[in-house]
This record gives structure tokens, sequence and C-alpha cells, in this order.
């Protein structure tokens, strides 16, 4: 897939969705979600390594480690907010949920691994 983006719409793009997802993991989820929290948490961590492996080739392994340091902050960020706002406002600091995050993480991983050798293989192929 190639889009035709500058780096100034990338980072728009960047920054607005993940402005969305830092508003929705403070709040709640609704009840019928409560159950598949940490489903959730994997399908959303390898939609987002898509989404930016989508925007920023070749720059997966940036990637990974901004994905790892955002969920670890977003859990202590939660913690915070209950403390902060006296009240619980979401869930606590949640270990399962960032072993749910690297979950996510690491199966793009294994198919942007696949994508990559296979390209790679066909990149030699064609150069013969």
């Amino acid at each position: 897939m190639n889009l035709n983006l500058s780096f100034f719409q990338k980072t728009m793009i960047s920054i607005v969705f993940f402005l969305i997802v830092i508003i929705g993991f403070m709040i709640k989820l609704p009840i019928f979600f409560r159950h598949f929290d940490k489903e959730l948490h994997t399908m959303f961590y390898f939609f987002s390594a898509a989404l930016l492996n989508v925007l920023y080739k070749k720059r997966h392994l940036i990637i990974v480690v901004f994905l790892l340091i955002f969920g670890i902050c977003i859990e202590f960020a939660q913690e915070y907010s209950n403390k902060f706002f006296h009240k619980r406002i979401h869930g606590r600091f949640d270990l399962e949920d960032i072993k749910a995050n690297i979950r996510g993480i690491v199966a793009f991983s294994i198919i942007w691994l696949f994508i990559f050798f296979i390209n790679y293989i066909n990149s030699k192929k064609n150069n013969c």
C-alpha cells in the first residue's frame, strides 16, 4: 500500500488517532465490553501497529517501542486518574493488560516479518 502523504499529514493523522485513543482508554468500558477487555487490548495494539506501519514504512522497531511505552503509560495514567479524581473513572494498573498489548504487537510483527521476507526474496529474484 502506497500512501502519498506528507510527513506532516501522517503526523496529524497519528496525533488525532492517539488523542481519541487516550480519551477512550481513560473512560470505563460499557458493561458489555468488560468481559472482552484483554481481547480488545490485543486487537487495538495489533491494528495500531498495522496503521502506524502503513503510515511510517521502515520504522517498525520504533513503532513497536513507541506502542510498548504508550501501553505502559496508559496503564499508569489510569491508576493515577483514580487517585487524582478520588473516584474510579476507569480500571486500575493491570499487568495483564500490558501482556495483552504485547500479544497484539507481537502478532502484527510476525505478519510484518513474513511480508518483509517475502518482499525481500522477491526483490532478490527480480535483481537476478
